[in-house]
C-alpha cells in the first residue's frame, strides 16, 4: 500500500510538473497575467500569500500581476509590506476590486492607490480610510496653541495627540501615493481625514481610478496599451490575448490564514491553557498535556503575530490560574469569581480593536467565560457535597459498621466485613453468624461487640 501511494504521489508530480512545462512552452514570457485573489481582512497570512505571488510572478517571467481584491481593511503593518511589494515590484501590478458587491475600504484603499494600475467592477466601493486603534487606550490630549482654533478652514482634527499623529502619517502615506500615480490627491486625504467613500463610476470620473470593467477579459482589453511607471521607466503594457493564470495559497499560507484568525487564535489559547490544567489534575493522561502545549504554542505564536494588548494576555492567563488555584486552596470562591473576572476582561481587551477582521465578538468571550464558570462553581459544589457524605474507605468506614461472626467465639476470633475476613476481639461471647458492630480498629484486628 506505501508503494502504490509513493507511486501515485510521484505520477501526479510527474502530471503536475508536466502541465506546467507545456504551459511554459506554449506562453512566451510576458503574454502571462498571474491572477491573486484576496477575499479577507489584510493581514499576516494575505501578505504572505500577495508577496508569494509577487515573487511567482517574477520567477515565471509573467507581464502582469493581476490582484482581484475584496477586503474590509485590516492591519496597517500587513498593507504596508503588500505595497512596498508593488512599488519595488518590477512587473506591472493591476489591482482590480471585483465582484460586484465587493469593496476597498480602508488599507484596500492605500493599497488601490499603490498599484500601477486601479480597476474597479460596477456595484463597487472604496474608501473609509481613517486609521483605527489597534488596542489600548488613547494617550492623552497633547497641549494646543492658542491659535489652533482660528483654522476654521482646516478639517476637524482628532481629540488626541496619538490619534491626530495617526491620521497625519496616514494622510502623507497616502498623498505620497496618489502622486506618485497620478490620482486624486484631495479625495485621498478625505478618505482618510473624514473617511469618505466612492461608488465605482464617481472613483472614475474623480480620477481615483483608471479603469471600470465588467469582468477580467474586459479590463485587459481596456488596458492594452496604457503607459505605466516603474521605477524611472515608462512601460506599455500589452494585455491583449494574455493568459491568466491563478495563484492558490500552499499549505503553509492556509495554516497561516486559519490560526491567525482572532477567533480562531483565541479559541487555540483557550484550549492550549485549559489542556494543561486538565493534565495538572489527573498526570498521566498524557493526552489533554498533548493537546494543550501544542494548541498553546499555536495560540501564542498567532497572538505573537496579530496585534494583541499583551495586558490583556496577562489578564487572561492571571484568571485561568486563580481559577485552577481555587480548586487546591480553599477560598470560598474568591479566588474562583476573582479569575473569571480576570479572564474576562482580559479576553476583552486582549483584541479591543477597531480594524476590521481583527476583533473577538463579544458573544464567543461570553461563552467561554459562562461555560468556564458553571465548570469551576460546578466542580465546587461536587467537592463540597462530597465532603458531606459519609466515609465509604478505610479505618473510618469500618468503624461503626455491622459484621458477622465467621465462628463461634469468647476474646479471639473471626468476622466478616464487606466481603473480608478480619481478626476480632470481643469482651463478650459471640455465636457464629451473629451480628456485630465494629467499636474500633487496631492495626488488622476490629475490636467488635454484638450488636444486640
Amino acid at each position: 500500500m506505501k508503494a502504490f501511494l509513493a507511486l501515485l504521489c510521484a505520477a501526479l508530480g510527474l502530471v503536475t510538473s508536466g502541465s506546467v512545462a507545456a504551459t511554459e512552452e506554449v506562453t512566451p514570457q510576458g503574454r502571462v497575467a498571474v491572477l491573486v485573489e484576496i477575499h479577507d481582512a489584510i493581514g499576516p497570512a494575505t501578505k504572505e500569500h500577495f508577496l508569494s505571488a509577487l515573487e511567482a510572478a517574477q520567477d515565471r517571467g509573467a507581464g502582469l500581476v493581476l490582484l482581484v481584491l475584496d477586503t474590509p481593511g485590516g492591519l496597517d503593518a500587513a498593507m504596508r509590506d503588500m505595497i512596498q511589494g508593488i512599488l519595488n515590484s518590477p512587473i506591472p501590478v493591476v489591482t482590480y476590486v471585483s465582484p460586484s458587491g465587493a469593496r476597498a475600504a480602508s488599507a484596500g484603499t492605500y493599497i488601490l492607490y499603490a498599484s500601477h494600475v486601479a480597476a474597479m467592477t460596477p456595484g463597487t466601493n472604496l474608501g473609509a480610510a481613517t486609521p483605527v486603534s489597534l488596542g489600548g487606550p488613547p494617550a492623552p490630549d497633547a497641549p494646543r496653541g492658542k491659535d489652533s482654533d482660528k483654522d476654521g478652514d482646516k478639517p476637524p482634527q482628532p481629540g488626541t495627540a496619538m490619534e491626530r499623529k495617526a491620521v497625519n502619517d496616514a494622510v502623507a502615506y497616502i498623498r505620497s501615493l496618489a502622486e506618485l500615480r497620478g490620482r486624486n490627491v484631495e479625495w485621498a486625504e478625505a478618505a482618510v481625514r473624514s473617511a469618505a467613500s466612492l461608488p465605482a463610476q464617481e472613483a472614475l470620473r474623480d480620477g481615483v481610478v483608471d479603469v471600470v470593467a465588467q469582468d477580467i477579459p474586459d479590463l485587459l482589453a481596456q488596458i492594452d496599451g496604457r503607459t505605466v511607471r516603474i521605477g524611472g521607466n515608462e512601460v506599455t503594457l500589452a494585455t491583449g490575448g494574455m493568459v491568466v493564470e491563478e495563484f492558490l495559497p500552499d499549505w503553509r499560507i492556509g495554516l497561516l490564514s486559519v490560526i491567525t484568525n482572532p477567533l480562531i487564535a483565541y479559541g487555540l489559547l483557550i484550549v492550549g491553557l485549559y489542556g494543561l490544567m486538565f493534565e495538572g489534575y489527573n498526570p498521566g493522561a498524557i493526552l489533554p498535556g498533548v493537546v494543550g502545549a501544542i494548541c498553546l504554542l499555536l495560540g501564542l505564536y498567532a497572538l505573537q503575530v496579530l496585534s494583541v494588548n499583551y495586558a490583556g494576555l496577562a489578564l487572561v492567563g492571571l484568571g485561568v490560574a486563580m481559577m485552577i488555584a481555587e480548586v487546591f486552596v480553599p477560598s470560598f470562591g474568591a479566588l474562583g469569581i476573582g479569575g473569571l473576572a480576570a479572564f474576562v476582561m482580559g479576553s476583552i481587551i486582549l483584541m479591543d480593536s477597531d480594524a476590521p477582521g481583527f476583533g473577538i465578538s463579544k458573544g464567543l468571550v461570553g461563552g467561554i467565560a459562562t461555560v468556564a464558570g458553571i465548570t469551576m462553581f460546578g466542580t465546587m459544589w461536587l467537592a463540597m457535597k462530597a465532603r458531606r457524605k459519609p466515609v465509604t474507605t478505610g479505618t473510618e468506614q469500618l468503624t461503626g459498621s455491622i459484621a458477622e461472626a465467621a465462628e463461634a467465639f469468647s476474646g479471639r476470633g473471626r468476622v466478616r466485613i464487606f466481603g473480608e475476613e478480619w481478626a476480632a476481639v470481643s469482651a463478650q461471647p459471640v455465636a457464629t453468624g451473629q451480628r456485630v458492630r465494629v467499636d474500633r480498629v487496631e492495626g488488622l484486628t476490629l475490636h467488635v461487640s454484638p450488636e444486640d
